[in-house]
């Protein structure tokens, strides 16, 4: 549960154990077996834990939920934060322009998501040094035969969709700032804003590709490239330039790619899901090894809603992204207790599991089109001193209402 502390958690089994054994003594308040317990946990077995779970919800995607016959992933990234650990500031260092005892230990974080089930496939991670396509590299092996692989621009370069494309793998991708202003009179004309180029490999290699690598791409890509212009209220982009490796305008017109690039926002929602509403995005752990093990925890428990919102999709028949996550979350906590306090009773869990699918299905989010949504906060944060100087150092601070000279 977001936000709970080891004497939380055992709290918890100190309730259930005077619910099932009355008169029998308490468990220990001391916290320091579970967290033996805890840090006893197998890395490994919680991400194949998380992949099962993730595969599973791939198996359960039905062919109306594919794009045009295709199955979408995307990719994106973002950052989390811990507690200033001498061990996490070694592993993962605060911002370079943070003074130090003043910042946070920060980790670099890019998913794998399925744009039809919203799964979180797979996680690579790193610190803030490494930029987000390195990481994402360490994700293509993920990518099969016939997918497309959906991103924003910070994804598109000439070598990665060269990579994608050797693994027969498609790309539509936000066309990157780097590649300058785009001359649409030059290439085949498919449409409106809508052309044919051709890319040529870099002439020199990337210091972080070794040779072999470099050697094998092709020497030019025949990419599509489309333009067209967002009239949606809130968006901070105003004219977006696509390049797609899906050459023919018949099968896939620039209409539906458009509509699809729309949909990359959801990986946006996903990672405010897990870091808001599970609390992903301040880690907890006090270790590199439990940081990791959090990270691990974060994505089985995000899948597992997700199944969950999937089932009683599939059950009642609704539209699985109309499923709202917050109220899926809501729903599980308030019935949890009662569908395990039934365990004794299968015919009635059954019915209160059911409850609770009908319940998720029930709460879908409106359909609001075109709804402004501004990257901007109403409620002001505190007007409190940022901490500019280690917590020993910083001192008492005086009241920003007291006149200076007044002691």
């Amino acid at each position: 549960e977001r936000g709970s502390s080891c004497r939380d958690a055992l709290q918890r089994v100190s309730a259930w154990w005077q619910l099932h054994f009355p008169g029998q003594g308490s468990p220990s308040s001391d916290t320091s077996g579970y967290c033996q317990a805890r840090a006893r946990l197998d890395e490994r077995v919680l991400q194949q834990i998380g992949t099962q779970v993730a595969e599973q919800l791939e198996r359960q995607v039905t062919n109306e939920q594919l794009w045009l016959g295709r199955r979408v992933k995307i990719v994106d990234g973002t950052g989390l934060s811990m507690p200033d650990t001498a061990a996490n500031q070694l592993q993962w260092p605060q911002n370079s322009n943070q003074k130090p005892g003043c910042g946070f230990p920060q980790l670099k974080v890019v998913g794998l998501f399925c744009l039809q089930s919203g799964a979180l496939l797979q996680v690579a991670h790193d610190d803030m040094h490494h930029h987000e396509i390195i990481l994402a590299r360490r994700l293509w092996h993920l990518m099969q035969p016939g997918e497309i692989l959906l991103a924003d621009r910070g994804f598109c370069s000439y070598l990665d969709i060269a990579q994608l494309l050797g693994r027969g793998v498609d790309c539509v991708m936000r066309l990157h700032q780097g590649r300058g202003k785009q001359d649409f009179r030059r290439g085949r004309r498919l449409g409106h804003n809508d052309r044919i180029v051709v890319w040529h490999k870099p002439p020199q290699r990337p210091p972080h590709w070794s040779k072999e690598e470099y050697d094998q791409l092709p020497k030019t890509l025949t990419l599509r490239i489309l333009r067209f212009e967002i009239t949606v209220p809130g968006f901070r982009s105003k004219e977006v330039i696509l390049a797609t490796t899906l050459l023919d305008s018949k099968l896939y017109p620039a209409q539906e790619l458009e509509k699809l690039y729309f949909r990359r926002w959801n990986v946006e929602l996903h990672f405010r899901q897990i870091k808001t509403m599970l609390g992903m995005d301040v880690l907890r752990c006090l270790t590199p090894e439990m940081v990791l093990k959090e990270l691990a925890m974060h994505r089985i428990a995000y899948n597992l809603i997700r199944a969950l919102m999937q089932r009683a999709a599939i059950t009642y028949d609704v539209d699985l992204e109309r499923i709202s996550f917050k109220g899926s979350l809501d729903s599980l906590h308030h019935y949890a207790d009662a569908i395990y306090a039934a365990h004794r009773k299968p015919r009635k869990q059954a019915q209160l599991f059911d409850a609770l699918l009908r319940t998720i299905a029930s709460d879908l989010v409106p359909l609001r089109p075109e709804r402004s949504e501004p990257r901007a906060r109403k409620r002001r944060p505190k007007d409190y001193q940022l901490l500019t100087k280690p917590r020993e150092e910083m001192g008492t601070v005086p009241h920003r209402n007291r006149p200076k000279n007044q002691s």
